[in-house]
């Protein structure tokens, strides 16, 4: 799956519209999100499989898996306690839901990221 040439545009106005959107737990989830972001980039939703942790469940997709200090800008990461995914957006910051809207957070201090494109 590999990413439009739009791709920067395409991320920017997810993100623009998640910003100010709260988390629900059937609606828009931290799953919900990294797919709308992967969707945009791409123009396709990838194919992934309910697993034992959301770790698995992200790996099933099967994107590469690679260091979070790696993560660059539209790439996948998962941070830890508690564990939710969330999309690298800049200069090694990534965005997740959360209860207000998007929260901010170093991609470094993710576990887990994957290359998207």
């Amino acid at each position: 799956m590999k990413r439009l040439p739009d791709w920067p545009a395409r991320l920017a106005a997810v993100l623009r519209e998640a910003e100010r959107r709260p988390f629900d737990e059937a609606r828009w989830n931290c799953g919900r999100f990294v797919l709308a972001c992967i969707e945009a980039m791409t123009g396709r939703r990838p194919s992934w499989r309910a697993a034992p942790t959301l770790e698995a469940t992200a790996a099933s997709a099967g994107f590469p898996l690679i260091a979070p200090a790696l993560a660059r800008a539209g790439d996948a990461v998962m941070a830890p306690d508690p564990d939710r995914l969330g999309i690298v957006v800049a200069a090694g910051r990534a965005a997740f839901v959360g209860p207000h809207g998007l929260l901010h957070v170093p991609a470094a201090s993710c576990a887990a990221a994957w290359r998207i494109g």
